[in-house]
Formats: structure tokens, C-alpha cells, sequence
């Protein structure tokens, strides 16, 4: 499955979720073919129906706010405001304020009363953003605020009561933070009662040729005389081989890239970053120099590798699990509770361009 470009420029592509729905779904800039886009968009058409709140889970740069715009957009909410909050980029202490408003006077630097996120969302949707990210006492006015949609601004006496639609998203383990403490269970059911969760690209490969042509079309709309350029037939191949640690803002990121500093019609393999096609699971410095030019964090960058050297096992051996536990020198049993944790599944050899 693949979500394209989070860029509001995008121009919508209007597509059928599902054959048996006799409605159209606007995809809103959401691109690809795949078994598990499809069934992501079909979950998203039915919850657009209705007011239930939606958890959105997956890795960095999968489109986990695409998917939430799409919902918004096919929903009776439509034409009310969608307001989105980045729980993880506000300092805790003001993380209250923005969602809830404050009166003036109410702490040191409140000049004046503001109105909060939830306020302004009143008759539409509120996303929640690395929602796991979320302090633990905060999260118990955001309990309250969601089960009875009304608060009080921070320093406020009045109750405020709001009309609206929570969908919420993270690229965090909720049930392990839930375990570790640092996550309420409560809030965690309130939040996930309509799951969707997005698989990152290296899941995904078949919609890698939609993307590409996608970002490349919307690059003729955004640069005069942009011509759309086409792969060599290893260039493909190492596009498909690559693991893709910053999803598809990664491969956007290139797209963009290629496009000034290719000047010919065809991308050639050495034209493409050296991480990409030097990529291997031996070749740890390629990994590393990848995970810092996509910022991912150490404990994503541990993950991918994990899954990284499995998968290459798995298919040396053809998915024979004892001899990859052996290839990796590990129990097989331990192997097997990997596959499933990870929920690494085979891959249907086929053509992507």
C-alpha cells in the first residue's frame, strides 16, 4: 500500500474504494493499487459514514494525515473545519493551551484569552497527531474532553461543549507504551475504536511505479517544461530492492531530487543516491548514512534492520524458516516469534514497471 504526497497542492484523484459501494470515494492525492491501500481506503470510506473515532497507526512518512483528510473529506463533516495539532512538536506545558484555549491571566505570558483547537473544530474533525507523544497527565483531560466532547479552557470556570470528530495517529507501539506506563489504557480504547493501520513502503513495493509517476505529473504542474523522465531497467530495480526507511516522503524527497539534477530522459543507476544503490544487508554504513538523511530515530532504524536481515533469509532460503534461523544464527522458534511480532509476510513475486 502507498499514500502519495502530503502536498495540499495535490490536485484530488477520485477513485472507487470498493466495487460493491455505488458512491465514489475521493481519494484526495492518495496513490496506489496495492491489496493493503485498498483495503485501508475501503475501512476509510465506511468510517467516513460515521462519527466513531479513528486511530491511525504507522511508521513516519506513510500518510497516516492523508488518510485522516480523506475520511474528513468524504464525511457529513465536510464543510465544517479540519484542524490538525502535532502533539510531539508542542512542549507538554503549552499542549494543554492549544487544545483547550486559556483565559487571560491564566499563566504567566496569557496577555489575552485564546481559543483552543478543540473550539475551533466544533462541527468538523480534530487530528490528533503523535498522539502517543501525549504527556500521561494530559491525557486525562483529553479522556474526558473526548468522552464528554466538553472542557474548560485552562484557567476558565465555563464549560465549553464542542461538536465534533477525533481521528488521532502514531508511529508508536501504543500497547507496549501502554505497558510501560507511560500511555493510558483507557484512552488508548477510547481512541482505537476504529483501527487503520498503514504499512510502510518496503511492504508495499508494488505501488512504487504509481508514486513515482504521481510525484513526476505533479512536477510538470509545479515546474515549467518539467518533462517526465523513466527509469533504466536497473534503477528500477534498485528503487524496488531499496527498504525505504523514510516511506514516501523518502521517495517524494527523491522524485524531487532526480528531477533538477537529472537532466536526461532516463535516470540512470549511478545517478541515483549511493545508499540506495549500494544497499545491502551487509553494508552497515549505507544503512546508517540512509537513517540520518531521513532522521529516523534509533529505535525505527533497529526495527527496519531487524526486519531488513529477516526478510533477506527468508528469501535466501525460500521461506524455509529452519534454515534461515540458521543463515541467522538464532533459534528457529525465536525466529518464528519475530515473523509474528513484525508481522513479516511473503511477498508474491511480480513485475512493478
Amino acid at each position: 500500500m502507498i499514500i502519495a504526497s502530503t502536498s495540499a497542492k495535490n490536485e484530488p484523484e477520485v477513485s472507487q474504494a470498493s466495487e460493491s459501494d455505488d458512491k465514489y470515494f475521493d481519494r484526495m492525492g492518495i496513490t496506489g493499487v496495492s491489496k493493503g491501500l485498498l483495503k485501508v481506503l475501503d475501512t476509510a470510506r465506511k468510517v467516513s459514514k460515521v462519527d466513531s473515532s479513528v486511530l491511525i497507526t504507522g511508521e513516519s512518512g506513510t500518510g497516516k494525515e492523508l488518510i485522516a483528510r480523506a475520511i474528513h473529506k468524504n464525511s457529513t463533516r465536510c464543510d465544517g473545519p479540519m484542524v490538525v495539532i502535532n502533539c510531539g512538536a508542542i512542549p507538554g506545558e503549552l499542549l494543554e493551551s492549544e487544545l483547550f484555549g486559556h483565559e487571560k491571566g491564566a499563566f504567566t505570558g496569557a496577555h489575552r484569552s485564546r481559543t483552543g483547537r478543540f473550539e475551533i473544530a466544533d462541527q468538523g474533525t480534530i487530528f490528533l497527531d503523535e498522539i502517543g507523544d501525549m504527556s500521561p497527565e494530559l491525557q486525562v483531560k483529553l479522556l474526558r474532553a473526548i468522552q464528554e466532547r466538553q472542557f474548560e479552557r485552562v484557567g476558565g470556570t465555563a464549560t465549553i461543549e464542542v461538536d465534533i470528530r477525533v481521528i488521532s495517529a502514531t508511529n508508536k507501539d501504543l500497547p507496549v507504551a501502554i505497558e510501560e506506563g507511560v500511555f493510558r489504557e483507557d484512552l488508548y480504547y477510547r481512541l482505537n475504536v476504529i483501527p487503520i493501520h498503514i504499512l510502510p513502503l518496503r511492504e508495499r513495493k508494488e505501488d512504487i511505479v504509481d508514486l513515482t509517476e504521481f510525484f513526476q505529473n505533479n512536477l510538470t504542474k509545479r515546474v515549467n517544461e518539467y518533462q517526465v523522465k523513466t527509469f533504466s531497467e536497473k534503477s528500477k530495480q534498485a528503487m524496488i530492492s531499496y527498504d525505504w526507511p523514510g516511506n514516501i516522503r523518502e521517495l517524494e524527497n527523491l522524485i524531487e531530487r532526480l528531477s533538477v539534477l537529472v537532466e536526461d530522459s532516463i535516470i540512470e543507476l549511478h545517478e541515483l543516491p549511493d545508499y540506495i544503490t549500494n544497499n545491502s544487508p551487509q553494508n552497515t554504513s549505507v544503512s546508517v548514512a540512509s537513517v540520518f538523511n531521513n532522521g529516523i530515530g534509533f529505535n525505527q532504524a533497529v526495527d527496519q534492520y531487524q526486519r531488513s536481515l529477516i526478510r533477506h533469509a527468508l528469501n535466501e532460503t525460500r521461506w524455509v524458516k529452519a534454515r534461515a534461523a540458521e543463515l541467522l544464527k538464532m533459534n528457529r522458534t525465536t525466529l518464528v516469534e519475530k515473523i509474528k511480532k513484525m508481522n513479516i509476510t511473503q511477498e508474491t513475486e511480480k513485475p512493478f514497471f
